[in-house]
């Protein structure tokens, strides 16, 4: 793999990430050494997609404990780090675990040098699980894929969004080194492009044939059967099957039902989210109007015109025909194999 948002550098114990919001035109590393960098880091999309998120945060955590002067300090630096983004559940995940851990562990008499040094560990580990897990999931997912087909993919769940393999773009290079001859049509995701800057960036360094589509072109495609299979990410699952992922998911979903275009989810066990029973459940993300009003630096309608802008959308659980995961692939019905597989 060529791309990797997330390199460690265990010389100093600080991580650079590339800056997502540069790509594809400049790849540009910044430095995070600070629970604040990480934050930052998270909120403002420097480094996007849930297990890419969740690594960051288990990183911020080590900072925050580094740099805190009593253990209550500590815990509400955490929670902090849980508000950076309100939709990625693997967030609230790697930061409650190690909310949890470092309780234990504290209990137990471990000092804090020592705490230091697991939680620095703990991170690094993070990071190599989530690698493997998706190796898993890609090697899952591909057995789906037949050789010579169109996949259609939207946002970007690749190396860039995950420790450096990726959900949905793991089945897609799986399948790749399987086939040989697999094509893939890269949604652009309006409104902050990271189908366009992102997964085609992606596909171009992996040397993977790709087309670049509008959003609104796949229903287009779908209809002339030049679309065969549908496999997308995830930023949390809900315990019946109801996902949510990039803003456009759910008209992907519908349009896919209609042409009967197998459907997929591709995601880690960490996305699933086991408090909340259906999508109803789960936050949407509202980001600033900027992100629609304008393309990088470049105005396209008027400044002061009213904006909406949800992040992310809901995909019932009855329009998914199988979550891939790294023990298998998930079908209806979703509200019983969800709970026998999550134990």
């Amino acid at each position: 793999m060529k791309v990797k948002a997330i390199k460690v550098n265990k010389d100093d114990r600080t991580i650079d990430l590339i800056d997502q919001r540069y790509l594809p035109v400049k790849v540009q590393n910044i430095k995070a050494a600070s629970l604040d960098d990480c934050f930052t880091a998270i909120k403002e999309m420097v480094v996007r997609g849930a297990p890419a998120i969740g690594i960051t945060a288990a990183f911020g955590a080590f900072f925050a404990y580094k740099e805190a002067s009593e253990m209550n300090v500590f815990m509400n630096s955490l929670e902090h780090l849980k508000e950076a983004r309100p939709t990625a559940v693997n967030l609230m995940w790697a930061v409650d675990n190690i909310a949890d851990m470092v309780n234990e562990l504290s209990e137990k008499g471990k000092e804090r040098n020592e705490l230091i040094d697991i939680l620095w560990e703990n991170a690094c580990e993070v990071l190599e699980e989530d690698i493997r897990i998706n190796e898993a999931i890609g090697a899952n997912g591909a057995k789906l894929v037949k050789p010579g087909m169109n996949i259609l993919t939207h946002c970007n769940a690749g190396a860039l969004a995950t420790g450096g393999y990726g959900t949905a773009l793991g089945v897609v290079r799986k399948a790749h080194e399987l086939y040989g001859d697999i094509h893939v049509f890269v949604d652009e995701t309006r409104p902050y492009l990271q189908g366009a800057r992102l997964t085609a960036f992606e596909m171009h360094e992996e040397q993977i044939p790709y087309t670049l589509i509008c959003d609104n072109m796949a229903g287009y495609f779908m209809s002339q059967k030049k679309i065969d299979f549908v496999v997308v990410g995830a930023d949390r699952i809900a315990l019946n099957g109801d996902t949510a992922n990039k803003i456009g998911t759910y008209s992907l979903s519908i349009l896919a039902k209609h042409h009967n275009i197998p459907f997929y989810i591709a995601a880690p066990f960490s996305t699933f989210d086991k408090k909340a029973k259906s999508g109803k459940d789960i936050p949407i993300e509202f980001r600033k109007a900027c992100e629609v009003i304008q393309i990088g630096e470049q105005h396209i309608t008027f400044t002061d015109c009213h904006v909406e802008n949800p992040s992310f959308d809901i995909t019932p659980g009855e329009l998914i025909t199988g979550i891939i995961t790294e023990k298998g692939v998930i079908t209806a019905p979703f509200e019983e194999n969800i709970k026998k597989t999550l134990g």
